[in-house]
């Protein structure tokens, strides 16, 4: 579902983008579950096509009309993104996203002058996943159908015991706020129904992965949350690929076809009842929705003209787009059967778009934490699921992750070993000394060596007042280890920190937080010059600055 907070297209495309942003960050991990109806390995993508077709008709909205953006109103805005949706959909997950945005825009259009307030966003959510059902010739559950009915249905029992209506007058800031608080009771509801999918679809029990397109409707809907709360997005966990690159096929009918056929057909008084008898002759995965002067059809078929040949003399047939299936399935199980399996991996739990990349530099799997860095057990164990590797380290890199770390590697399928890191710049130091060819054994002894050599600290802003007075809210605190050494401005304190690390180190490494207020250049003078410095970016919400020295 996606929804603006104002019928402003700035706003709106703000939120759309935040939905495209989330998704495109694991399209690929979607791309790697998707195994039903068909194990293409496209259902990502098909999703990504979708919402960009949305946010490229809010920007022709706003670039191609002389008139200003809130004069364009919401029947207008929401009536040209359901019609873009519609054309711009590619596969099964592709058109029942355009469904699920349709049936959310039927209902914002039927209340006119309604504030976008948490009770109507909940009654266009429930109205998309009607509207998605009723696209599906034969529904399945365990799919995102099911997901997204789920995901209405709490978010229904949480408005009727809360706060749902706002007046006309509310402010902005508390209306994103409610609504994203709604939106996110909805996301939680969802992540419980996507791991119940494999219980519901065995094609995805046998295949020993989740729905691809119930967890990418979630990701979409938390990258709303995070997009109208302007933070980072709700933690949604991440799951394995198929156990074996058998499950890249499996026993589905639609295999029986090669190709992915997907138009557009526009004209009048188009009824898409007509055609599903005709269509049913000569494919299967049959979906044709729109309405009487827009159709999207989607078929799984061998002979895709003679499918847009029995629109011939309906309309104008256009948007085809045709995938070899048989293609993509062997590219998909190819791919998966070449990626690097290991003898050892590691998994780090991560807080920080820049600290996950300098992991992966290194050669470890990630988990976001999120700000706090704090995943569930469950998440845990996906992530450790999901690294290709005969035994796994986990870096907790945190106090707070070791016990449902532990817990994780009681319930993994493979020989997990926890090492007890309790800072990321701690976890950094220590995955150098990795060797993805050797035992789990060997590598925990190594890592767990240099673990004895490394000495951490940080600088972040004070969250309180201290009782002693020696620092404000917002003052900088410096810690070696966990003990305070520093406070005051940020440049003095962080010296003091790296001048209490570097005495007798070799290598004191600097890692910036998101929000840091002095530049590289200035934070490269402050090391003595026979200790060298190494700076990079974490992006880590928390602290301005994670270091350590070896």
């Amino acid at each position: 579902m996606i929804v603006a907070a104002d019928p402003s297209i700035v706003r709106f495309r703000a939120v759309v983008e935040g939905a495209l942003v989330h998704l495109e960050s694991r399209r690929q991990e979607i791309n790697d579950l998707n195994v039903f109806p068909v194990a293409d390995g496209d259902t990502g993508d098909n999703m990504a096509l979708t919402l960009r077709a949305v946010i490229e008709e809010l920007d022709r909205l706003a670039n191609d009309d002389e008139r200003l953006l809130d004069e364009i109103g919401r029947d207008e805005l929401v009536a040209s993104v359901a019609r873009a949706a519609l054309l711009g959909a590619r596969g099964n997950s592709g058109v029942i996203l355009s469904q699920l945005v349709r049936g959310a825009a039927e209902e914002l259009i039927s209340r006119p002058g309604e504030l976008i307030d948490p009770t109507l966003v909940g009654a266009a959510v429930a109205q998309a996943a009607q509207r998605a059902y009723s696209s599906v010739r034969e529904p399945v559950e365990g799919t995102m159908l099911t997901v997204m009915r789920d995901m209405a249905a709490a978010l229904s029992h949480h408005l009727a015991h809360s706060e749902g209506r706002l007046d006309a007058d509310a402010d902005p800031a508390r209306q994103n706020a409610l609504i994203a608080d709604a939106l996110e009771h909805a996301v939680i509801a969802g992540e419980a129904s996507v791991r119940r999918t494999p219980e519901l679809l065995p094609a995805l029990r046998d295949a020993g992965v989740v729905d691809a397109g119930g967890y990418a409707v979630t990701i979409i809907f938390a990258g709303v949350v995070a997009a109208l709360r302007g933070t980072e997005a709700p933690v949604l966990a991440h799951y394995a690929k198929p156990l074996h690159s058998a499950a890249a096929g499996g026993d589905h009918a639609s295999e029986t076809y090669r190709f992915c056929t997907n138009f557009a057909v526009t004209g009048t008084g188009l009824d898409q009842r007509d055609w599903a008898a005709d269509l049913a002759e000569i494919g299967d995965s049959l979906m044709v929705v729109g309405d009487d002067r827009t159709l999207k059809i989607h078929v799984h078929t061998d002979d895709p003209e003679r499918a847009t040949a029995l629109f011939a003399e309906a309309g104008a047939v256009s948007h085809l787009d045709v995938a070899d299936m048989h293609l993509q399935v062997d590219a998909r199980a190819a791919r998966l059967a070449s990626e690097e399996h290991r003898t050892c991996g590691a998994l780090a739990v991560t807080s920080g778009a820049g600290m996950a990349e300098l992991f992966h530099g290194l050669g470890a799997a990630t988990l976001d934490g999120g700000p706090t860095l704090n995943p569930s057990t469950t998440e845990i164990v996906a992530a450790i699921e999901a690294v290709p590797a005969d035994a796994v380290v986990v870096l907790a890199n945190s106090a707070n992750v070791v016990m449902a770390a532990e817990r994780a590697a009681e319930l993994a399928a493979r020989s997990v070993h926890v090492l007890r890191t309790t800072s990321q710049q701690a976890g950094l130091a220590a995955v150098v000394a990795l060797l993805p060819d050797q035992a789990l054994e060997h590598n925990v002894a190594a890592l767990e060596e240099v673990l004895a050599g490394v000495r951490t600290g940080g600088v972040a802003p004070a969250a309180r007042d201290d009782p002693a007075g020696r620092f404000a809210v917002g003052d900088a605190v410096g810690f070696v280890e966990d003990e305070l050494i520093a406070w005051g401005e940020p440049r003095p304190t962080v010296a003091a920190v790296i001048a209490a690390l570097a005495d007798g180190a070799e290598l004191v490494s600097c890692i910036g937080g998101a929000d840091a207020p002095l530049a590289d250049g200035d934070l490269a003078t402050l090391a003595p010059a026979d200790v060298e410095f190494e700076l990079s970016h974490g992006g880590q919400p928390a602290w301005w600055w994670l270091l350590a020295a070896e």
